[in-house]
């Protein structure tokens, strides 16, 4: 059975097309890598728990931000990563700013092999991004995510 994570993918409407919110992950793996790198906010689904719930809960662990206010979400189905772990994810229309962006923490020993725990945000900054910026940020497994969304938009608009 493949490890499931729920995630939530927030975007918004503009003038030059829809945006999408996404997030770069903390930790000193990711301090410098950009494209590629950045992610929708998901996190592992607990054993009974309702997935969109858990997509909910993780959005807001690893933002701050608070979704429930927002509508309905909109499941735009399942997605398998190289990983082999399979992503369930939900896009909901809202805003937020970047700036006010509070992670929740985790922590690993750093420098490796040095026997010292260090804590790090999950999460160590959030971004807008516009269809084509979007595609170059987003980890190369989630691109997928992004293409069912805007296919879904087109068709809502017709």
């Amino acid at each position: 059975m493949p490890t499931v994570s729920a995630g939530l993918l927030l975007y918004r409407r503009t003038a030059s097309g829809p945006e999408v919110f996404l997030v770069h992950p903390g930790g000193p793996f990711w301090a410098r890598k950009d494209a590629g790198a950045w992610s929708v906010p998901k996190g592992l689904v607990d054993p009974g728990e309702d997935e969109l719930e858990c997509a909910r809960r993780e959005f807001r662990e690893e933002t701050g931000f608070e979704t429930r206010a927002l509508g309905s979400a909109l499941d735009l189905g399942t997605f398998r990563q190289p990983s082999g772990k399979v992503l369930h994810i939900w896009a909901v229309e809202g805003d937020c700013n970047p700036d006010e962006l509070r992670s929740n923490l985790f922590e690993m020993q750093w420098p490796p092999k040095s026997g010292r725990s260090q804590q790090f945000p999950e999460v160590d900054r959030g971004g807008w991004f516009g269809r084509a910026e979007a595609l170059s940020k987003i980890l190369p497994g989630q691109g997928a995510v992004l293409e069912r969304l805007y296919d879904s938009l087109a068709s809502s608009q017709r």
